[in-house]
């Protein structure tokens, strides 16, 4: 089964070598066809702390680093 690839925004990298990565999808409501957007945060591991608050990243599934952090930090996208 492939990995799940996200894109998304560092909106915290305080914890050490952890960045928390907003990943905003947008879909139609089934029944009222209305466009919704869902904002969903995820930790992610970043062994050289070298992502900021700001950065457009893309996230990797990979296996557990801890208890919340089940995501790693591909490569920083352009905005």
């Amino acid at each position: 089964m492939p990995k799940k690839i996200l894109t998304g925004v560092v909106i915290s990298d305080k914890p050490n070598k952890t960045v928390t990565v907003m990943v905003e999808r947008k879909y139609s409501h089934p029944v009222l066809k209305k466009v919704i957007r869902v904002r969903k945060n995820y930790n992610a591991h970043d062994e050289n702390n070298k992502f900021k608050t700001g950065d457009k990243v893309s996230i990797i599934e990979s296996k557990p680093f801890s208890k919340n952090k089940k995501f790693q930090v591909m490569e920083s996208t352009k905005l």
